[in-house]
Order: C-alpha cells, then structure tokens, then sequence
C-alpha cells in the first residue's frame, strides 16, 4: 500500500522573546496570572520585516535539508494559515517561488488552528491516489499582527512561528495512517476576526472599531475545545482499531495547559504519552503541531515505529486528527 510518510521535520520562529513580565509592563496582568490560567511563560514575535511566508519558508528549508530533497523534486507544497501575507494570491505560492519549487502547484488551506492537520490530509489523500509523489506542508502564522494588545484576554495567548514537514509516497506499513476533518460553522462567532473581508470591508469606523483583531469568547470555547480534541483523537483511534496504550506520542495543538490537561485526562492519556512545549511558543496556531513535531523529532523523542496522534481544534469551528506511524 502507497502511504505518505514524513521524511523530514523543520520549524522556525522568530528571534524576538515575548516574556510574561514584558507584558506586566504593557497590560493589567501578571506572570503568575498568565501562566496559571494558560501555562504560557513567552512566546516568539515577528519583527517588523518578517512576512508570514519568510517563516514559512524559513522552516520548509529545514524540512527539505532534514529529508536530502530538492525544492525541484516537489509536486505538491500546501500552506495551512489564516495570517497570510495577502488575501491572494496564496503564501504558498510566495513560498514555492522563494525556494525555486517550479515544478510544485501550491495553494493555501484556511482552517484555523486545524489548519496544519487539515493540509496535511489534502497532501496525504494526493499521494495515496497517486497523483503526487513528494508533498511540502506547512503551518504557518503571524498571529501577533491580529491581536489586540489592550484585551489581556487574548493577546497573551498568542505568538508566531512556523512548521513543515516533506511527505513522501512509500510502499509500506509506515506513513499516515488516516486524517479525520471536521467542522461547525454555526458558532464561528465564538472565535473568529470580524475583518476585513467582504462582509465587513476596511474602513475608518472598522478599523476604530477594532474589527481587524481575533476575538474569542475563552469559556465557551474551552468546553467545545476539550469535547471535540478528545472525540477525534478516539475517532483516529477507533478508525484504526487501536487504543490509547498503543500511542507513543500525542501532539496535540498547543492551545494552553488547561486544555492540553482537560484533554489528556479525558483520554486517559499518562503525562509522557503527551508533547507540550505551549510554555515556550504559546498558541501559533496551525504552527503549533508542525513546530512540536520538529521538535520531538530532532530531541530524539520519536523513534522508528511509534505511533503518532496529532489533533487540533480551532475556529469555525474546525477540529481534525491524524494517526501515523512513523
């Protein structure tokens, strides 16, 4: 059987630390209350002249080192983001000229914080139809620029960063094993950026408004957030006939502890079986899974064989798994 398997990881964030205690001097807040409720100590800004595709590019040429391939060998790169650098054309497209992918068609998927695992199964599905024999994926985001740093609320939540991994077709047991998408558009209004689309077009009063920046409703989310992470991981499970014992590692999107810990328990998941590192990157969304995965892979906390369980959830609503063996 064709699968899609991952022959390299690579991720990138930008240089510049945002610390808690950076942000008491800027908001009504405190390192102990941030980090409390969020498990949140820093989180990595973009400077001015970085684009959302310099980030992604930045990590897809890890990805492309790690596994010894030509950005010319690419049939196919996918970009999940919701900060891009324009509307259109597509930052995939940005990113296919930046490493001189000519061959690659390239496009965009907008699903949020699901928005890696949401790219990485329309790359997967390719490849197992034959149609497409290496695959680019990517999650990639600027998140600081659509935050509004007087709401306490949300701004601390955030940062930006970048992660990709190269799929290749193999014969074999090893690869993806399955992809699980879903959504409910009927509460986007519970995490979503008003503008500037076509519903609420760029002007003076919108922009006073603040109607460009992310706007979440925390506690609502939160309790769909814990429900859905935990039906679609058991879903990948299920669809495999496997259990919880037979993960090495989740990686789930790094939202914050608390839903990171609602989740694992109600999976009953141990502490070791779970990849965090929200305390050091915060919530970039499509970026976080990717960049945890480059992570792990290059401490050597993955190993040939191991199971692998990806899920995220992120506004649309949009929640979504996939299962590996790598």
């Amino acid at each position: 059987m064709i699968r899609a398997r991952i022959i390299g990881t690579g991720s990138y964030v930008p240089e510049k630390v945002l610390t808690n205690r950076d942000l008491e001097k800027i908001l009504d807040t405190s390192d102990e209350w941030i980090t409390t409720r969020t498990g949140i100590r820093e989180r990595h800004v973009a400077a001015d002249h970085e684009n959302t595709s310099d980030l992604a590019t930045k990590a897809a040429e890890s990805a492309l080192e790690m596994a010894g391939v030509n950005a010319a060998e690419l049939d196919y790169i996918v970009v999940g983001t919701i900060t891009g650098d324009y509307p259109w054309p597509a930052t995939a497209c940005i990113v296919q000229s930046n490493l001189g992918a000519e061959n690659a068609g390239a496009f965009d998927v907008s699903a949020a914080c699901s928005g890696f695992i949401y790219a990485l199964a329309t790359a997967a599905d390719r490849i197992q139809a034959g149609n497409c024999k290496k695959a680019l994926v990517i999650g990639a985001e600027i998140l600081t620029r659509v935050v509004d740093w007087k709401d306490r609320n949300t701004c601390v939540l955030f940062g930006d960063g970048a992660g990709a991994v190269i799929l290749e077709a193999q014969e074999g047991e090893r690869g993806i094993l399955s992809t699980h998408l879903h959504a409910d558009g009927s509460q986007l209004k519970l995490l979503y950026q008003p503008g500037f689309g076509t519903r609420m077009v760029p002007s003076p009063e919108n922009l006073a408004k603040g109607e460009h920046f992310l706007q979440m409703q925390g506690n609502e989310v939160f309790k769909v957030a814990v429900r859905s992470l935990s039906d679609v991981a058991q879903t990948a499970l299920d669809a495999n006939g496997m259990t919880v014992e037979d993960v090495n590692l989740l990686i789930p999107h790094q939202a914050n502890i608390r839903i990171l810990e609602a989740t694992a328990k109600r999976l009953n998941m141990k502490d070791d079986q779970v990849y965090i590192n929200v305390d050091r990157f915060g919530n970039t969304s499509g970026a976080t899974i990717p960049i945890a995965l480059d992570e792990a892979n290059r401490s050597g906390r993955i190993n040939d064989g191991d199971i692998l369980l990806f899920n995220a959830f992120g506004g649309g609503f949009t929640w979504a798994s996939a299962l590996l063996r790598w």
